[in-house]
C-alpha cells in the first residue's frame, strides 16, 4: 500500500498548531473541540485534525482515533448547526477517516466512508475554493489507492488522474502547501497507469513539474528543491516502467545530485533513490556491474538507517540479478507466435 494523505509530508502545515494540540490531551470535550475548530480558518482546522490523528497514531491510538472522528463527525455535520464552515469540516473528517482506514487495512470501511464523502461533495460539485478542491483531491488520491489494492485498474486511474490536476491547480497558487501532493500524487500514478498512454501522459506531466521546480529554484522559492527531487526521482521512475531504463539512469542521478545539496547526512530518500537507480544500471547493457556494486553498498547504508524493507527490496533484486532465468519475463512475448 502507497503512502496515504494522512502522511504529514503529504500536506505540511503552515500552522503554529501549539495551543489546538492541548485539546487533545486526556479527556477530549467534543463540544469544545467543535467551537475551538469552527473559529480556525479551513486550512488550519484541517492542519490541526490531521496532526491530532497523526498523534493518535503515533501513540499506537489509532483505533480512538476512529472513535473520536466518528464521535466529531456527529456534532460538525448536524443540519441545524448554525456554522456553515463545520460542513466543509464534515467533509475534511470523512476525507482524513478515509485514509485512516486505508492505514489501518480496513479497505471495506474506507470504501464506504469515501463513497459518503464523494456524495457529500457532489452537492457541491461546482465549487472553485481552496477549502473544497484541496479536500476532494486528497479524497480522491486515497480512493485511487483503494481502487488499486482492490484491482479495480480504471477506477484507480481515473481517480489519480483527477486529483493530479487538482493539485497541479492548487501547487500553482500555493507550491509550499500542495508541491508535496502533487509530487505524491504524481508518484502514486506512475505505480497505477498501465497504459502506455497514460505512462506517457503521466511523464508530460512529470516534466512539466520539473521545468517548474527548476523555475522556483532560480526565483528563490522556498522548497522549490525538494519538490524538484521529488519530481525527477518520478519521472525516472516513470520511465523505468516504461522499459526506458537508460533514460531513468539519467533522471535518478540527477535526483540523487540534487538531493546532496539539500541533505548533508544520507537519508532514506538518497537511499531509495540509489537503489532506484541501482535497479535501473542493471537494465542497461554495459552497466550492470555499476548496478550490482552499488546495490551491494546500499545494502550496509540500509543496515545503518534500520530501513529493513528496503534491505528487502536489494536483496530480492539482487537475487534476479544472479538469476539469468528470471530474465524470460521481460522478453517471453517476443518469443511465441502473436
Amino acid at each position: 500500500m502507497k503512502q496515504t494523505s494522512l502522511d504529514p509530508t503529504f500536506i505540511p502545515s503552515g500552522s503554529d498548531l501549539l495551543t489546538q494540540m492541548g485539546i487533545t490531551e486526556g479527556d477530549i470535550n467534543l463540544s469544545d473541540l467543535r467551537h475551538a475548530v469552527a473559529r480556525l480558518p479551513f486550512n488550519k482546522a484541517y492542519d490541526f485534525l490531521r496532526a491530532a490523528v497523526n498523534s493518535f497514531i503515533s501513540r499506537d491510538m489509532a483505533d480512538q482515533a476512529i472513535d473520536y472522528i466518528m464521535q466529531f463527525d456527529t456534532i460538525a455535520s448536524r443540519l441545524t448547526d448554525p456554522d456553515p464552515e463545520l460542513h466543509d469540516i464534515h467533509a475534511a473528517l470523512l476525507q482524513i477517516l478515509t485514509a485512516l482506514y486505508i492505514e489501518r487495512d480496513m479497505l471495506a470501511e474506507a470504501y464506504a466512508t469515501a463513497g459518503v464523502a464523494l456524495n457529500l461533495m457532489v452537492q457541491s460539485a461546482r465549487r472553485k475554493d481552496e477549502a473544497f478542491l484541496s479536500t476532494l483531491a486528497s479524497l480522491l488520491y486515497d480512493i485511487a489507492l483503494i481502487h488499486s489494492a482492490r484491482d479495480e485498474a480504471r477506477q484507480a486511474e481515473r481517480a489519480i488522474e483527477k486529483s493530479m490536476k487538482l493539485f497541479e491547480r492548487l501547487a500553482r497558487s500555493n507550491p509550499a502547501r500542495y508541491g508535496a501532493a502533487h509530487m505524491m500524487a504524481l508518484s502514486a500514478a506512475t505505480g497505477i497507469y498501465r497504459s502506455r498512454v497514460r505512462q506517457t501522459n503521466t511523464l508530460a506531466d512529470c516534466q512539466a513539474a520539473v521545468a517548474t521546480y527548476m523555475r522556483q529554484i532560480n526565483e528563490g522559492i522556498a522548497g522549490a528543491g525538494q519538490h524538484l527531487v521529488e519530481a525527477l526521482a518520478s519521472q525516472g521512475r516513470t520511465l523505468a516502467k516504461m522499459n526506458r531504463h537508460r533514460e531513468a539512469v539519467q533522471y535518478f542521478s540527477r535526483a540523487l545530485k540534487f538531493k546532496s545539496k539539500l541533505t548533508a547526512d544520507f537519508d532514506v530518500e538518497q537511499l531509495e533513490l540509489s537503489i532506484d537507480l541501482g535497479e535501473a544500471l542493471l537494465s542497461v547493457k554495459g552497466s550492470r556491474d555499476k548496478g550490482v556494486h552499488l546495490l551491494n553498498t546500499m545494502l550496509y547504508k540500509a543496515n545503518r538507517l534500520e530501513a529493513d524493507e528496503l534491505h528487502r527490496r536489494i536483496v530480492d533484486i539482487l537475487l534476479r540479478a544472479k538469476d539469468p532465468s528470471m530474465g524470460i519475463f521481460s522478453f517471453w512475448h517476443k518469443l511465441f507466435p502473436r
